[in-house]
């Protein structure tokens, strides 16, 4: 997906191709003992509370010397692996505002405390906690939107996707500056995707308002609405810049689109989404885009298919942000800005694709891009025995036999 701004509205242009390494930091050399107070934790508050407090996607919470020092080895070992904070940017590609990957001094610090047997320090001179809103990233919504009659999820087979219309209740147009979308049953929940309907749309018409559906074959596309937010897992809420938000007009409906994994048990869903409303002037208007192709048939067996998707831009606009997106069998994806020119730029190279984190990488201002500017995403699939995630990898026994016959 990729964000897109332009003279008077900004884009956001998701790419979507449907279904560093570190090394490793000796202790450094230093006069004053790391200390967990002093040094360890500004690094917690700032790279992990995040998603590392209770009721966040995080397995453990990392809020207190207590809770975090029997994590010591564990976080030593992913921060010298790189995999924590997770970041899949080329570093040699691009340059991003929210780089989540740690700077060598922050690696040092890390491992030179749990080095020497993280000491606790003088808790005097501890940072202040973080003010946390329960349940939100985005701090308190000025609006929630809640899915109003709840969803059964059986404890096996296969769910459709579900959706359901939820009128929003506004009588004047607002613009959007940050959204959420939060699952209700976190382990059943694959992905939510919140769709704006404007007033007149005749998408879903034939569906009654508040009432969980599963759309007639082919009808899912028909009229789409604009891309609101969204959840998947690692997935951040939606966060523009000032200056910059997505429309929200009088009378719209939020259309959840919502994909069940059964695991084993049953549960009912209420997930919602939540609505901070922008306070200072609004310059752009902000849209996500999708450069998609979700007709593609992997080989048996492939280690590396390719998948392409594009869209082209009919007027001027300035990039935001760019999410790659693949599922299970995803092994790497590039980016790309072909201008009319002929000439091509490579915006974004996710080298090891992970489905488990729904990563945004949101650029510098100023990413200009004129009219007839088209952006290509190559995704690349591994379907052979050897992607740990493939859901249905092929027999190693069946994958010699064809390559003998070859």
């Amino acid at each position: 997906m990729l964000r897109f701004l332009g003279a008077a509205t900004a884009v956001c242009l998701a790419v979507m191709v449907p279904c560093t390494s570190m090394a490793a930091s000796s202790t450094p050399a230093t006069t004053t003992p790391v200390t967990f107070y002093q040094d360890v934790l500004p690094i917690l508050q700032k790279r992990c509370q995040g998603c590392h407090r209770p009721g966040e996607p995080a397995p453990m919470a990392l809020l207190t010397y207590e809770m975090v020092r029997p994590w010591g080895k564990a976080i030593r070992q992913a921060v010298l692996r790189g995999t924590m904070p997770p970041w899949f940017a080329d570093p040699h590609v691009g340059r991003f505002t929210n780089d989540r990957s740690l700077p060598q001094s922050e690696i040092g610090t890390l491992v030179s405390w749990i080095d020497t047997g993280s000491p606790a320090g003088d808790a005097q001179k501890a940072p202040p906690p973080l003010a946390f809103t329960d349940g939100w990233t985005i701090g308190k919504p000025d609006l929630i939107v809640e899915i109003p009659e709840a969803i059964a999820v059986p404890a096996k087979g296969t769910v459709e996707y579900t959706y359901v219309i939820v009128p929003t209740g506004l009588t004047g147009d607002r613009w959007v500056q940050m959204a959420e979308a939060r699952p209700d049953q976190r382990a059943q929940v694959h992905h939510i995707i919140a769709f704006v309907r404007q007033p007149g749309s005749k998408w879903f018409r034939q569906y009654p308002t508040g009432k969980p559906f599963i759309p007639a074959a082919g009808g899912e596309d028909r009229g789409r609405g604009e891309f609101l937010t969204g959840y998947a897992p690692g997935s951040p809420p939606e966060i523009l810049r000032p200056g910059q938000a997505k429309l929200l007009k009088a009378g719209s409906d939020i259309v959840f689109q919502m994909h069940y994994t059964a695991n084993g048990k049953a549960v009912s869903d209420r997930s919602r989404v939540g609505i901070v409303f922008a306070t200072a002037p609004v310059r752009q208007r902000v849209l996500t885009l999708a450069a998609s192709n979700d007709r593609f048939v992997i080989p048996p067996g492939a280690p590396n298919h390719r998948v392409d998707g594009a869209i082209t831009l009919h007027r001027p606009t300035e990039l935001v942000s760019l999410m790659p997106h693949m599922h299970l069998r995803g092994k790497a994806m590039e980016i790309s800005a072909v201008y009319p020119t002929g000439e091509r730029e490579v915006l974004l190279r996710v080298p090891r694709y992970d489905f488990n984190w729904q990563l945004w990488y949101q650029l510098p201002p100023g990413k200009l891009l004129p009219a007839g500017t088209r952006i290509e995403a190559s995704g690349y699939f591994d379907n052979s025995p050897n992607n740990k995630s493939n859901p249905t990898p092929p027999p190693p026994c069946a994958m010699a036999t064809r390559a003998g016959k070859r």
